[in-house]
């Protein structure tokens, strides 16, 4: 019987508080045994495959625990639910994004003036929800509350907000950050993508407009 700490998943997912002033740098994982890491990379390759070739409704945790050979106790233990394994997959596939705005080249890392920072990131942020969004949607319509509370959201407040700071020293950063950050809301992106019928370029253009729009009043 597998003896995994359930709450593995947690610490892989946290990220160090960052020095005044510096932008948080990615945290390696959480260590863990060889046959749990096996297994926690069976599970989550399971998982994308039928998102792949079916689409996340067609996500169950007998089906994953069927595709990845790992029994079904296993993957309840490790991920808890749909919802948490779906979210667990996107944190997995946010780390090569995350490397990329972190310590990538610029605009999107660093090198480059602050805003210029901020006009990339959002801008990169626009086509990951984009490529992710039935995934995402699927994640949020079965706990709205979880995208707070996952790696690849905190990780992204806390970089936005220390841009905030850099940008508009005195301002309250972390609010200004989820207040810029909502409109990534899987289910307001897909309104406006799908719904809406608005093309990734527009919805880029809007965000800058909007961080502009009281310039000069």
């Amino acid at each position: 019987m597998s003896t995994e700490n359930p709450r593995a998943e947690e610490r892989e997912t946290r990220t160090a508080a960052p020095a005044p002033g510096l932008l948080p740098t990615l945290d390696a994982p959480a260590p863990e045994r060889a046959d749990a890491a096996r297994n926690r990379r069976r599970i989550l390759d399971a998982a994308a495959r039928i998102v792949a070739e079916r689409g996340p409704d067609a996500v169950t945790m007998n089906q994953v625990a069927h595709a990845s050979g790992i029994g079904v106790g296993t993957v309840y233990r490790r991920f808890g639910d749909v919802s948490q394994l779906l979210w667990a997959l996107l944190d997995d596939r946010e780390r090569r994004f995350q490397e990329a705005y972190m310590s990538g080249p610029p605009p999107l890392g660093p090198g480059a003036p602050t805003a210029e920072r901020l006009d990339a990131f959002l801008d990169a942020l626009v086509d990951r929800v984009a490529e992710q969004r039935e995934i995402l949607l699927a994640a949020h319509s079965a706990a709205p509350r979880a995208r707070y509370h996952s790696g690849a959201y905190r990780l992204m407040h806390t970089h936005v907000a220390l841009l905030i700071g850099q940008l508009r020293p005195g301002a309250d950063g972390a609010l200004l950050a989820h207040l810029l950050l909502a409109p990534f809301s899987p289910d307001v992106m897909h309104h406006l993508a799908v719904e809406q019928e608005l093309s990734g370029e527009r919805l880029k253009a809007g965000v800058r407009e909007l961080l502009t729009l009281r310039q000069g009043s």
